[in-house]
Order: C-alpha cells, then structure tokens, then sequence
C-alpha cells in the first residue's frame, strides 16, 4: 500500500499535469478524488488547500471528507466557498451540509439549506430528506420533520430510526412508542429492526418502566439476531438493570454480547450500581481490568460512587485513584469530580483539599462537591470560605449550590446570609421554580428559629410538594411549636396530601411533648396506615416511649415488631440508657445475635458513666476482638473510664489510636482535651489543641476549662481572647469555665467584669453555674458577707452548690457568723447531705465552739447520718492501687504503713534516724 506521505508528494507534482490534460483524458478528475478519499483529513485538506483551482469532484470530495471526520465547521466553511465560486454540490454533499448544521446547532444556515435543496431538486433525495429530518429533529422541530418523513415514499429503516430518535430527543416517549409499534407494524420490506431501533426505544422502555413491552422488544431482536451486536446488546442490559432485573436479564443480555466494548462493561457495572449490588459491581470493574478491557471516563464515574457504599470501601477508592494516575485519566474533569465525591462521602477531606488545589480547571459540579462535603464534615468556616471563593471568582452558584450551604449557615444561626441568598434566589426566576431549594430555605429558617419567614417561603412556593409540607412540619416540630404544627397537618390533609414516614417522624417527635396519649394515637394511626412496618418509624416510636418514660409501652413494641434489626435493639438499649435500666440494656444486648459498632459504644458508655470501669475496658477490648474498628464515638465513650482512673497512660493510648486511625473528629479533640486536662496533664492538652486545624467552640471550651481546673486563669483568658479574634461566639459552658479559672486564680475583679459581660455583651441569660462561680469568686476573695448578700440578691433561688461554696469558703477564712447563716439554708435544701454537717462541724471546732459542735452532731445523729469511707488510688507502673480508710486487704500493707509511720516520726522529730527502719521495712515488703 502507499503511503500517505507518498501520494501527497506524487499529488502535488502531478496536479499541474493533470490540469492541464484534463480534456483529453476526463476520468483522471474521477481517479484524483478516488485517490483524496485514501488521504489522512489534515493531508486531504492540505493537498486541496493547495490546488489552482478547485473543481466540481475535488470540493465534493473533500466536503464530504470533512463530513466523514466529524470537522463540522469546516463543511460549512466549504460548502460557502462553493456557493461563493458557483461550484453545485451534489446531493450527498449537501446532505453533509445539513449534518453539520443540525450538530453545530445552527438553524439559520439549516433552514437555508432545506431552502436550497429545494431549488437545486435535491429535496426528493432519499439522503438530503433524512439529513433535514434529523437536522429538524436536533432543532426540536417535529413539525417540519414529521412533514418530511410524511412526505417520503419509501420510507426504510433508517427513517423510521430517525424520527423515534427525535421523539426519544424531545421526551415525548409515548408518541416514541406508538411510533415503533407502527414501525414494526409495517409489512414493507425494508422496514426492518436494526440495532439503531433497539438502542433508541429500550431506553423509552426503561424510562417507563415498560418491562414487559422491552421483553417484547428482546424477543424481536433474538429473531432477527441482534442478540449479540454490540449496540443493541448495551441497550439491552441498561433497560434490564434500571427495571430491577440486573442479577438475572441484565447479567444474561451482557454475556451474550459478543464483542463487548467499554460501554457494555459501563452499562453492567451502572446497573449492578444502581441497584445496591456494590460488591458485585466492584468485582465486575475488577475482572474488566483484569481481561485487558480498559475503562474510560466513565467507567471510573461508574465505580468510584460504589467505594464509598462498601466496607473498606476508602482503600478501594485510593486503588482505583492509582489506576487513573497510572492510565492519564486524571485530567478529565468528570473524574477528578468523581474521586472528590468520593473522598468527601469517606470524610478524608486533606484528600479534597489536595486534589482540589491541583486542578487546573474547575466547574460548578467541582465547586458543590468540595463545599458539600466540608459542610457534612462539620468544617463549616471552610465551606464557607470556599462559598465566598466562589462567589469572587466569578463562577455562577446553582441551586446545588445553595442546598448545600444553606444548612452551614443554619448550624451558625447566620440567619443575614441566610437571607442573602433567598434574596438571589428571588432575582432569578429560574432558581424560584427549584422546588428543592425552596424546600431547603424552608429547613434552613426552621433551624433558625425564624417560622415566619419560613411559613411565607412555604406558602409562596409555586411547586409544593410533600418534602415542602415535611420540610414546614419539621420547622414546627423543631421548634416546639404543637398548635400551628397540628392545624399545619391538618391543612395538608384538607388538600389530600397523603403522609409518608417522614412526616410521621415529625409528628412523633412532638407528640413527646404533648404527652402519652398524643404519642399513643400517633402509635395507632402509624398501626392503621401501615406505618409501623417500617424500621425507623418503629425506632421513632421506642424513643419517643423512652423520651416519656414509659419503658414498658417501649419494650412491648419493641417484643412485637416482627422486623426487629440492630437499629431498633440499638434504640431500645439507648432507651434503657436514658432512664437508668441498665440491667434491661444488658439483657437486650445478651440477646442480640447481631451487633454494630453504636452497640458496642452504647455500652460502654453505660459502663463508664456508672464507673464500672472494669466492665467498659473489658467490652472495649472485646468489641476489638470482633473485628470491630473502634471510632470517634468508641474513644469518646472510653474516656470517661480513663478519667476516673485519672490514668495519663490510657489517655495517651486512645490520642495515639485516634491519631493512627485518622480519626479527624471535633468532638473527640474536644474528649480529649478534657481528659488531658481532668489527669492534670495541662502540656499534652495545649499541644493537642495547638496543632487542631479545626478549632470550634467545643474545642477552646475545653481548653479555657483545662486551665481553669489548674488556676492558670492567664492561660485561660488568653485562649477566651483568641477564640473571640475567630468570631466564635461564646456561650454559656465557656462563661462558666471562665469564671472559674478567675475563682481559681483569686481574681476578683476580672471576674466581676466577666460576669457582667455575661448579658451586657454577649447577650446570655446567666445561669445557676455563672451565680454559683460568681459567690465562689468573692467567699474565695475573703468578702464573705458580699458573696451573702449577692445570693440573697440572685433572681433565683441559689442551689445547694451556691451555698455549699460559700460554707467552704467560711471554712477557710474561718467566719462563723456567715457559715452559721449559710448552713440554715443548706441544711433545708439538702438535709441528707452529711458533707455540710461535718463541715459546719468543722468550723465550730476551729473556732473553739464545742457547743455548735454537739448540736451539729446531735442533728447528725437524728437523722441517722454517717460519714462514707475516704477512698484514694494512685498509678504505678500501669497497675492502680486502691485505699480505703480502714480496710486492710492491700497485699504490701506492712510496708506501706511502715513507710507512712517512720515518715510521720520524721515529721514530728526530723533529727530521728530512719533509715535501718526504712531497710526492715523493705525487707518485710520483699
């Protein structure tokens, strides 16, 4: 065969030549086209580009060159020279013509040509007249293509093909269908069932889920055997997946493929997708790599979504990133949107980060799914600023857009930007008929607080739906509002809404607050409508008979309903939880023959709020052995246990797990710091805190109260300082740790100015625990008698804490008068309490008051009150030991008292010798 590069060169000395012999020889002209058809389209178009003159064959040729290679622009630029130099197309050329007006979408230059076709005759041709079908039909213009195909005489397949692909275009799927069936109806001949037909109406069928009619459809193909072509083969195993039938059709229509391309694997992989088969679908992605097959584009779209559904599904996500690295495709925009989505749905937001800085283009699609997924990740600054950057350069927001921040500005309670963006929204008719992101301004002024606003979003919602009526529903039940909720309901009952389970959910979650009879025939309706054979309805129903305290109608739906899983034990043990059961907890989670990991915490937090320390470590360890993978939640939940050991190890073990398994949680850093700081370990929390890239209010709360608990006020103010430079708005926890960082430190003043600045400029109610700081501040200033008077100022009766601190602080200073006054009150409030007796005990004997101490313990003695052992422990060498007064079962408690005795002789007599003592002792403890 001759090379390209050979016929060019002979092409060009030749053409002069063949010029000029024209006349003698005129099929030479006919031999050159021949010849410019077997050229590549750049060397065709640069061998015509340097002809003389450019005849009738030559331009024909190379139009329809052009055409072939899809350089639509260039056709058009041709066929205008022609008309310019009067050189007649012919019919194919013109209908060339057509196609790329009909795919650049130029409707102008289509008419034109139709206009032309008609004057030149060529209008009866069987490839002009589809050409201007299919052109119309692009155009959205049936009319005039339904005229044109009326018009044809013999009508063969392809015609037929193109008008059901023009109906199929414009979404007018019945009228696709009746047009098939009277394709298939016809008795010509040439009317046949191609692979094109099939193609074009499975996917009709599958929109409509005409199941039975596309089986119709597959037998027709098996008898004319398109079975195993390709295109109609793809077609196929699409419509079977998105009618549910993918495990058996479906899987069947792809083996019978007999040359899949990468759009048959596309279509099972989807479908397996689609219909929750992740595993399997995987598998599939595996086995078409593994063959040779290499996935495109869409393929990598197809699989990355199922990563996230799958156990272990980050570490597939990451391989499936290698293989885009490694064959280029990371420079589609449709993929790096992908693997975005699906390191976001995996919470490995540095991932996000990272891909998204390196991504030379971004589009709206991009810009959602990495301010989407900061927002779900609880980054809400980030979303934020990520929403600005937007904003600023120049991209313009949809509707997705709007959903996914609008729920970060109600967890601010930024209500103004909230209002920003519903004002956009009104300047832009389009996003006003986005019933969902109505819907979502509706959430969104519901979180807020503001129910007006959200009642007149609903009501001037063009396109109401049920979400809309859930979404006002919730806004109410949220905020506690039962009146308006109910005649809400009972509205949307009067324009024949039919509830679903979401609605239910919200009428359960404020029936708790109306009582047991409400919640009750809420049960009854959800019984009588079918309701209660749903899952989370049920789990709705056991925690609002929890929230009520009625854990008997609770265990009586949970002993009955059928469908019970590890989501309804699991609200059923909470339930016990909540209300102090724990023995009933137990004995539903013995019975659980399955368990998740929110069962195992649920118990081990039980355990380690009721200092069953033992029992917590022992579950933790055993939910391990499982197999189970500890999380944010499991390390929250274990150290509280750590805490009562006060033991700095375990604290250390759990930091160090979290850090091991990227466990990137707010919350948890907030746990943390707070057991650092409760096992007296001030450096390891401020590091902690220090190198957290996300900051929130939990986590400088936790940090403020660190040092607080330790009297470095300083410290504390300092972090209260850098918190306010962030705009982080303090609340009432961080006042309270304030306060008592200044009790602490002795700081009177400086928490007089705190206190006030409690309502003057933050604008929080104080609470009993600001007043209670307050009167510690002043008993620990020595100012007794105006910590006194300020709590008989309060504007609500003090608490026995309140007054407990003060008798303390007459303790320490020694004031009898004011502890005598203080402990009246107290002995009312808290007559049980032996705490204060002794203490007030305590304070007469200082003061050589023998007769207040008789009377204190005659009181005591009335009412059979006696003082609980001491208890100490300490932590040597990972090992606790224990101390109670007065027991005598520690293994080494001869050396231990030896030790305490020869100390205390040291003491009263330092010129005592001990040593030979100390050396006996240790003789006896070995």
């Amino acid at each position: 065969m001759t090379p390209p590069h050979a016929l060019k060169i002979f092409h060009l000395y030749s053409y002069p030549i063949c010029v000029s012999l024209k006349p003698f020889f005129p099929s030479y002209g006919s031999k050159l086209v021949a010849r410019l058809r077997c050229l590549t389209t750049s060397v065709a178009h640069e061998l015509f580009g340097e002809m003389p003159v450019p005849d009738y064959r030559s331009c024909n040729a190379m139009l329809k060159n052009y055409a072939a290679s899809r350089e639509y622009p260039e056709v058009v630029s041709l066929f205008r020279w022609m008309q310019d130099n009067k050189i007649r197309p012919d019919r194919f050329a013109l209908a060339a013509a057509v196609k790329s007006s009909a795919v650049l979408l130029n409707a102008v230059l289509g008419k034109s040509l139709h206009g032309f076709a008609v004057k030149a005759g060529y209008a009866m041709s069987a490839a002009v007249e589809k050409a201007l079908m299919d052109m119309y039909g692009r155009f959205g213009m049936l009319h005039e293509s339904c005229e044109i195909f009326c018009k044809i005489c013999q009508r063969d397949s392809v015609s037929w093909n193109i008008m059901l692909t023009a109906f199929a275009r414009a979404g007018l799927h019945k009228d696709a269908v009746h047009l098939f069936c009277e394709m298939h109806g016809s008795s010509h001949e040439e009317i046949k069932l191609t692979a094109v037909t099939v193609a074009v109406i499975l996917p009709i069928c599958a929109k409509m889920k005409l199941l039975k009619f596309g089986v119709g459809i597959h037998g027709f193909a098996i008898k004319v055997g398109l079975e195993s072509n390709t295109l109609a083969g793809n077609a196929l195993v699409s419509m079977y997946a998105k009618c549910g039938r993918v495990m058996d059709d479906a899987h069947r229509a792809f083996c019978l493929i007999g040359c899949k391309d990468v759009v048959s694997w596309n279509s099972i992989i989807a479908g397996y997708s689609e219909n929750g088969f992740f595993e399997e679908a995987l598998q599939l992605f595996a086995h078409m790599v593994s063959i040779g097959s290499q996935p495109n584009y869409a393929t990598i779209a197809n699989v990355l979504p199922i990563c996230a559904f799958i156990e272990d599904g980050r570490y597939y996500g990451k391989e499936v990133h290698c293989y885009v690295l490694h064959f280029g495709l990371e420079m589609d925009l449709s993929v790096c949107n992908s693997l975005l989505t699906h390191y976001s749905k995996v919470g490995d937001m540095k991932r996000v980060e990272f891909l998204f800085e390196k991504m030379q283009s971004r589009d709206i699609v991009t810009w959602n799914t990495v301010i989407a997924g900061y927002a779900i990740s609880g980054c809400h600054n980030r979303a934020l600023d990520l929403f600005h950057e937007l904003l600023a350069g120049g991209t313009t927001p949809d509707s997705v857009t709007f959903i996914s921040v609008l729920p970060v500005f109600a967890q601010l309670d930024d209500i103004e930007e909230g209002r920003k963006i519903h004002a956009y929204v009104i300047q832009h008719p389009k996003l006003l008929q986005e019933t969902s992101l109505m819907n979502a301004l509706i959430s969104f002024y519901g979180k807020c607080g503001e129910l007006d606003d959200a009642l007149l979003t609903f009501k001037r919602n063009p396109k109401r739906d049920l979400i809309s009526w859930n979404a006002i529903l919730s806004a109410y039940a949220d905020n506690e509002q039962c009146g308006k909720f109910f005649d809400l309901l009972n509205e949307m009952n009067q324009e024949g809404i039919q509830p679903d389970s979401v609605t239910i959910l919200s009428v359960l979650r404020l029936s708790t607050l109306c009582g047991i009879r409400m919640l009750r025939e809420v049960h009854g309706y959800s019984f009588r409508t079918g309701f209660t054979s749903e899952t989370a309805v049920v789990n709705a129903i056991l925690n609002a008979y929890a929230n009520c305290g009625n854990t008997n109608d609770a265990y009586k739906t949970f002993k009955n309903f059928t469908g019970k899983n590890v989501i309804t034990c699991n609200t059923m043990i909470s339930g016990y939880i909540k209300h102090g059961c724990q023995e009933d907890a137990e004995v539903i989670f013995g019975q659980m023959s399955q368990r998740d990991l929110t069962t195992w915490n649920l118990m081990v937090q039980v355990y380690a709020q009721n200092e069953n320390t033992g029992r917590a470590f022992s579950l933790f360890s055993e939910l391990q052995q499982e197999g189970i993978k500890p999380d944010a939640v499991s390390l929250t939940c274990i150290l509280p246990a750590c805490i009562q050991l006060t033991s700095i190890h375990l604290v250390r073990q759990c930091h160090g797990y979290a850090l091991r398994s990227s466990l990137e949680d707010i919350h948890l850093e907030g746990a943390l710091l707070d057991a650092y700081s409760k096992c007296g370990n001030t450096i390891d929390a401020y590091n902690l805190f220090r190198v957290s890239p996300l900051k929130d209010l939990v986590t400088f709360t936790a940090m403020v109260g660190c040092y607080a608990m330790h009297g470095m006020a300083e410290e504390a103010v300092r972090i209260f300082s850098q918190m306010l430079e962030l705009n982080i708005k303090p609340d009432h926890v961080i006042m309270t740790a304030l306060l008592s960082a200044c009790s602490h430190a002795g700081m009177v003043d400086e928490g007089w100015k705190l206190f006030k600045s409690i309502r003057e400029v933050y604008g929080i109610e104080p609470t009993m625990e600001h007043y209670a700081c307050m009167v510690d501040i002043l008993a620990r200033g020595g100012r007794l008698r105006e910590a006194y008077d300020f709590i008989l100022d309060m504007p609500c009766e003090a608490n026995g804490s309140v007054w407990g601190s003060l008798l303390g602080a007459c303790k320490t200073h020694k004031e009898v008068e004011v502890a005598r006054l203080v402990a009246d009150h107290l002995f009312s409030i808290e007559a049980e309490n032996i705490g204060n007796y002794v203490i007030m005990s305590n304070i007469y004997a200082a003061d050589e008051r023998w007769d207040g101490v008789e009377q204190v313990r005659r009181l005591m003695k009335s009412k059979y009150l006696k003082k609980p052992a001491g208890c100490s422990w300490i932590e040597v060498e990972k090992t606790r030991h224990f101390f109670v007064a007065g027991d005598l079962c520690h293994p080494k408690r001869l050396f231990i008292y030896g030790i305490l005795k020869t100390l205390d002789r040291q003491i009263k007599d330092p010129s005592v010798q001990t040593s030979e003592e100390l050396r006996c002792a240790f003789n006896i403890a070995n």
